[in-house]
């Protein structure tokens, strides 16, 4: 059996070795140093703890807009949750999201009667309507939309909100540390594991000045917003990841282009799904007429791809970010999402493309 080419970055990345390294302490002990002490604890090893959490906590503000706090979570779902459900509470006219929106959005949305946000057939939304946008309310507009890569004016949507004493939330979970995020944002969800980090951790960066109530009650975590025991290894784990995501920011990027350079040449005759220049490159949606995208997955079986977001992947439905784009139910059908980063070799591509071309030639398309 060949190893498994990976090309799934959108649905989660490799963790680093870097990322690894600094948990590793944490969760080691007792012995010297302690590791596996609570960082709640007063004692020497609970000190050095909180210490660490600390560090990791400054690490991944630093790749989010200055004048905010950052609270550790389970994960991005659930920071947008909290956004989302503890936020109306306390900004009570109501929300709008974009259509587009990831499930950990899209269901509180839902759940809230929010005003559904359109977005063109680039995958793109388009221009504020103030008639659409709450007063005294939250937005909800996510920064690269993580089925097709596309880039949102999330700046443009803050000022719309802004101009209506409303607060603009942005998942930005598959563009943090790849994509800048405008300053503008009052609430931003991130995840650790898609930047080679660590699954189990996120965070909810909350802008100075914004009172929002706190997630879960029965302790003084997290600065008194989220009770339960804080993690001190997946917080490390976390805050590497958004070191070394800093340091090789540029580099990442060009490799990037690179390979979607690559890709680009080698499937010519399949179909972008979205806007090609306001896009993440490390994102490729393709669709191919007579291409059955399930099958195609099956008989390309030493790839790791996707229809769609992988939380939705299993459900038979048509993906809702195509379909909202204008994308027929046949040609959502016949789409693929590619997804590649930091550690997908420019010969891995080559040959994870040619295993996707040999599989659409078995379904009769050369």
């Amino acid at each position: 059996m060949p190893p498994m080419i990976y090309l799934d970055y959108q649905a989660t990345t490799p963790l680093a070795p870097e990322a690894r390294e600094a948990m590793q302490r944490w969760l080691e002990g007792p012995g010297e140093g302690d590791g596996f002490a609570n960082p709640s604890s007063t004692h020497k090893g609970g000190r050095a703890a909180a210490a660490a959490v600390e560090v990791a906590r400054d690490q991944v503000a630093a790749l989010l807009p200055k004048g905010g706090r950052v609270f550790f979570t389970s994960g991005a779902t659930e920071a947008l949750n909290w956004a989302l459900l503890r936020g109306a509470e306390v900004m009570p006219g109501g929300v709008a999201g974009l259509s587009i929106e990831h499930a950990a959005s899209l269901q509180c949305l839902e759940r809230l009667h929010a005003t559904v946000l359109p977005v063109d057939g680039e995958g793109v939304a388009r221009r504020p309507d103030a008639e659409l946008i709450p007063e005294n309310g939250i937005v909800a507009t996510m920064l690269v939309n993580n089925e097709v890569g596309t880039i949102q004016p999330v700046a443009e949507y803050a000022a719309a909100a802004h101009a209506k004493n409303s607060l603009l939330l942005c998942d930005a979970v598959q563009g943090y540390g790849r994509v800048p995020i405008p300053e503008s944002a009052d609430l931003i969800a991130v995840s650790a594991h898609k930047i080679h980090g660590p699954k189990g951790i996120g965070a909810l960066w909350v802008k100075d000045g914004i009172d929002l109530p706190p997630l879960m009650f029965g302790g003084a975590q997290e600065q008194g917003m989220r009770s339960g025991t804080v993690s001190p290894a997946l917080c490390a784990g976390f805050g590497a990841a958004a070191a070394l995501a800093a340091e090789r920011l540029d580099e990442d990027a060009a490799h990037v282009e690179r390979l979607w350079s690559l890709a680009r040449d080698m499937l010519p005759e399949w179909t972008i799904n979205g806007a090609v220049d306001a896009r993440y490159h490390g994102n490729l949606n393709i669709r191919r007429e007579g291409v059955n995208g399930l099958r195609l997955m099956s008989d390309a079986r030493n790839v790791a791809l996707s229809l769609g977001s992988a939380c939705g992947s299993g459900s038979g439905k048509v993906s809702h970010v195509l379909r909202a784009m204008g994308v027929s139910e046949a040609d959502a059908r016949a789409s693929i999402r590619l997804g590649w980063g930091r550690y997908t070799s420019e010969q891995e591509l080559r040959d994870g493309l040619t295993a996707i071309k040999d599989a659409a030639r078995l379904q009769g398309v050369n």
